[in-house]
């Protein structure tokens, strides 16, 4: 066993860093078996070296993102605390002050991800896992990127970040948001309106990524000129699409033949990201989804990116984290079950 002390220069910061009650300290605790003892603006770490060095970490890491004034929500601490547990040596000792990778080696995965940040006009983006920050580096990176996982691991929310970030930049000329207009149980026949009124509730979780990102009369601007759209799948056919950067969300609820046809609209100068959860398939029973047919086909193609993400990307209410976990346990279970 091994203690060490750190001190934080402002005590203004140390309420949201430690936490209502010190749950955040409790939390490092509960992870990671140290023991923490906060007074004034100290915190005494004790355990077992590596885990010291992990809490001091964490601690350091959020202290940094409240001085450069970022709130810190218990979402991102939870992120946070996961990420850094499951980091190298190297990595968290550059956090701490140590020395990091030597020069002229190959630098390691975190390191990658820490450098990694996407600008929109209302925030800066950054990574809360390893997994996350390749995705974004890839996203702005690859002409076409996949990505796969359960709910809550930033799938279209970065990927709307990233079209966003270019948009501004003046990278590409447009946005274009999409989805399969797949029944979940509803009837869209009986709902009012016309079709895009049907459709819209579908693709509300897009409104409200560009609503976080960029000023809410930027968007009514852009989407009114056009140089932002938001359609069902089911209009792409028929377009080729040029300097944009498109984004088919909820893919899995994509058959083969709408998938391909989404993905021969690449044009020049666009950038595509397909986002999807294979578990949460709407497809009619028997259906194959595009999505994994397309994961199949193209994974092994250099330009293509394929990004697969676990219940350990989730940044998510940790009851959501485990109630994903004992979904995907069940399922599994399931699979055994038909498979023996």
């Amino acid at each position: 066993m091994k203690t060490i002390n750190i001190s934080f220069g402002d005590n203004k910061l140390l309420s949201q860093l430690f936490g209502e009650a010190d749950k955040n300290l409790s939390k490092i605790e509960k992870t990671l078996g140290v023991e923490l003892f906060s007074r004034g603006n100290k915190v005494s770490i004790k355990g077992d070296e590596r885990e010291i060095h992990i809490s001091e970490a964490i601690l350091r890491s959020i202290y940094e993102k409240l001085q450069k004034g970022s709130e810190v929500s218990d979402t991102e601490i939870d992120a946070t605390i996961r990420m850094l547990s499951d980091s190298t040596d190297d990595y968290i000792n550059s956090l701490n002050g140590g020395e990091k990778v030597k020069e002229n080696t190959k630098p390691s995965n975190d390191e990658i991800t820490s450098s990694v940040v996407i600008k929109t006009m209302k925030k800066d983006i950054t990574p809360y896992t390893r997994m996350q920050g390749e995705y974004m580096r890839n996203l702005l990176e690859k002409e076409l990127v996949f990505a796969a996982g359960p709910a809550g691991t930033g799938k279209t929310y970065l990927a709307v970040s990233a079209a966003v970030s270019m948009f501004v930049k003046g990278e590409v000329d447009r946005i274009i948001l999409s989805r399969p207009a797949v029944e979940a149980g509803e009837n869209l026949g009986f709902l009012p309106g016309d079709m895009r009124e049907k459709v819209d509730p579908y693709l509300r979780p897009l409104y409200d990524a560009l609503y976080d990102m960029l000023p809410a009369e930027k968007v009514v601007k852009y989407m009114e000129t056009g140089e932002i759209e938001i359609a069902p799948l089911a209009f792409m056919r028929g377009r080729t699409l040029r300097n944009a950067y498109v984004i088919l969300d909820e893919a899995q609820n994509a058959t083969p033949v709408q998938m391909k046809m989404f993905l021969t609209r690449l044009g020049e100068g666009t950038r595509m990201a397909v986002t999807g959860d294979l578990s949460q398939t709407d497809l009619p029973k028997g259906q194959r989804s595009g999505f994994r047919d397309a994961l199949e086909k193209l994974e092994d193609i250099n330009e293509v990116s394929v990004t697969r993400f676990t219940d350990k990307d989730s940044v998510r209410h940790p009851l959501t984290v485990k109630i994903i976990q004992a979904y995907e346990k069940d399922e599994s279970e399931d699979k055994w079950k038909k498979n023996g």
